[in-house]
């Protein structure tokens, strides 16, 4: 409420606000990133036409909404989930607070995936905790020839996935309901990857990420619950070769190897990001390791 009255947006019928005015206003209290994705998400227009037209007037309920987006944004709420969208590996995908808000690093989990993932022969993939479906659809994109499972436990989480897929036109993606591999007896896959929850649940962090869903975010008292689950079970559910990729926190890569080791995963790595920072881990499971 705050970000309201520092606005100062007059609404009266008669009041003429342009383009350039509305940033104007907007400058100081936000990033201008922000404030031109917010205008063009309220104008339906480009960036590019925000600049060509700054003397275009905004009608009387487009400043009105201008306004109310300016302060959720000052309150915290993530410009995704304003605008209901987000880029990741070179695509657009719709986002809803029922899901959490794709991110730069994770597209290293689908390039991780994807250098295991032929391009002239089927694979069957698996994306555990699929979130919005981005790491899951934009596999199936880029290797059309796989056959790409992404299971969440959310039955709201899956129906955002879903429309991504629609979106994209990507039908060898299929969907399905469910708490980690618990769904997938008797299944095997050559790639399984995952973006798991680890943040542990005291960390100072999930005061800023506060409008994201917390069952994609924390995974109890140390962070590491699902990635401990996910691990121990993934080599009953691989191939002989079968690679197991998934995030993971800022200092986690270390421990993330061990329990690779010691659940006989071969060729244990880590992948750092932009940041340097080791993000992605995973390994292989030799032929002579299969689980009966």
């Amino acid at each position: 409420m705050q970000g309201v009255r520092a606005m100062q947006l007059p609404l009266s019928a008669d009041y003429s606000m342009t383009v350039a005015s509305a940033l104007t206003a907007a400058r100081g209290l936000l990033d201008e990133i922000d404030a031109r994705a917010l205008l063009r998400y309220v104008l339906s227009v480009s960036d590019a036409r925000l600049i060509a037209y700054p003397e275009h007037a905004l009608t009387f309920a487009e400043r009105q909404r201008f306004k109310q987006f300016v302060a959720r944004r000052m309150a915290g709420e993530p410009l995704a989930y304003l605008t209901g969208e987000r880029e990741f590996f070179g695509r657009t995908f719709r986002v809803t607070p029922a899901v959490l808000i794709p991110r730069p690093e994770t597209e290293f989990l689908v390039e991780s995936a994807l250098e295991h993932i032929p391009t002239d022969q089927p694979c069957r993939v698996l994306d555990l905790g699929t979130g919005s479906g981005c790491v899951a659809v934009s596999i199936a994109l880029e290797r059309p020839l796989a056959h790409v499972v992404a299971a969440d436990v959310s039955a709201t989480a899956l129906t955002v996935a879903r429309g991504n897929a629609r979106m994209h036109g990507s039908g060898n993606v299929e969907f399905v309901r469910g708490d980690w591999l618990r769904p997938f007896g008797g299944e095997d896959f050559d790639v399984i990857v995952s973006n798991p929850p680890y943040v542990a649940a005291a960390d100072p962090h999930l005061e800023h990420l506060r409008f994201e869903p917390a069952l994609a975010l924390m995974s109890g008292g140390d962070g590491l619950d699902a990635i401990r689950a996910i691990i121990a079970a993934a080599p009953r559910y691989l191939t002989e070769g079968g690679w197991l990729a998934f995030e993971h926190g800022h200092d986690q890569a270390e421990y993330c190897r061990r329990l690779l080791a010691n659940a006989g995963l071969q060729d244990v790595f880590s992948r750092r990001d932009l940041a340097k920072i080791e993000r992605i881990s995973g390994g292989r499971l030799q032929a002579d390791a299969v689980t009966p």
